[in-house]
C-alpha cells in the first residue's frame, strides 16, 4: 500500500516538475499522476507532443504550390 502511494508521489513529481519546463498546466499533471500513477505517463508524452506542435505550428494545414 506504501509502496504504491510513494510510487504515485514520485510520478507526480516527476510530471510536475516536466509540465513547468514545457509551459504545460502543471497543477492538472501533478493530480493525474497522483490518482492514475504510471498510467498518465504515456498520456503526458502524447500532450507534450500535441503541445509543442502547437508551439511551433505545425497544427496548421497548408498546401504545397
Amino acid at each position: 500500500m506504501w509502496t504504491i502511494l510513494m510510487i504515485n508521489l514520485v510520478i507526480s513529481g516527476l510530471l510536475y516538475i516536466e509540465a513547468l519546463k514545457w509551459g504545460m498546466p502543471a497543477k492538472r499533471w501533478w493530480c493525474a499522476g497522483m490518482v492514475l500513477g504510471v498510467a498518465s505517463l504515456p498520456m503526458y508524452s502524447i500532450a507534450k507532443h500535441i503541445h509543442w506542435r502547437r508551439a511551433v505550428g505545425f497544427n496548421n494545414l497548408y498546401m504545397a504550390a
